[in-house]
């Protein structure tokens, strides 16, 4: 809604993420989670640690979906490149899930892309902070309703898959870095436990790739996710009750 911030949504949200997942704990640990609910910077902490206090954490079993950033980024590219069909270009989106800790790696795009320097910033911008476009465009009676949905059936796909053995599929996803083969590496570089990276089975560290201005983005990226990752650690640990 205009005007809610992404506290509005962890005091609204944070509670219900962690009795769902005191549920799953106790009924089905062996699930795969995926956490969609906002501020998901947050509340996939939160997943974590109830699962972990009831002894039952699989780091590659749980998820933070953040495939709309990824969605936006394919599709608002095409602004520039003039590409008809989002599906042709695959750009990585690091990070989290959240206005400046969403990061779109647009120099790792394949096919590559050729962005002109004074297009850059406002698309990553866009990209960022798409969902407030959506509240603005529906006069403050919705949010990104469709898209979200388009995202989590695409991620809940390739999940499905995966599972059945399916090979070769990456999808960026916000993900506990420790419990993820190749995770450990990314943990170190970026200073922060939880982070969007491609491939859960084994994360994809694409940090040495990235352009100077992705840098930038990443610098101020680790900032705003720490205090995320910490409020949704806290909220659990700090409780006397998981439910």
């Amino acid at each position: 809604k205009p005007g809610m911030t992404r506290d509005d949504l962890f005091n609204i949200n944070a509670g219900i993420v962690r009795d769902l997942i005191t549920g799953v704990a106790e009924t089905c640990p062996k699930a795969f989670i995926l956490v969609i609910s906002n501020p998901v910077n947050s509340t996939v902490p939160i997943a974590a640690e109830v699962m972990k206090k009831a002894g039952v954490f699989d780091p590659k079993r749980l998820f933070g979906v953040t495939t709309l950033d990824v969605v936006r980024a394919e599709t608002f590219v095409q602004d520039i490149t003039g590409e008809k069909d989002p599906s042709k270009t695959v750009i990585p989106v690091i990070g989290g899930h959240s206005g400046e800790t969403i990061v779109p790696l647009f120099s790792q795009a394949k096919p590559a892309v050729n962005i002109p320097a004074d297009k850059l910033g406002p698309l990553v911008k866009r990209v960022q902070f798409g969902g407030d476009e959506v509240v603005q465009a529906k006069g403050g009676a919705g949010s990104a309703t469709l898209s979200m949905a388009y995202a989590g059936y695409r991620f809940t796909e390739s999940i499905i898959k995966a599972a059945k053995g399916e090979k070769g599929i990456v999808e960026p996803t916000f993900v506990y870095l420790p419990g993820v083969t190749g995770g450990e590496a990314i943990a170190k570089e970026t200073g922060v436990d939880f982070f969007s990276a491609s491939g859960a089975e084994k994360a994809q560290n694409v940090l040495p790739l990235i352009s100077s201005e992705e840098k930038q983005l990443l610098e101020a990226c680790k900032t705003g996710l720490k205090g995320s990752i910490d409020k949704g650690v806290e909220f659990v640990t700090k409780s006397p009750e998981t439910r």
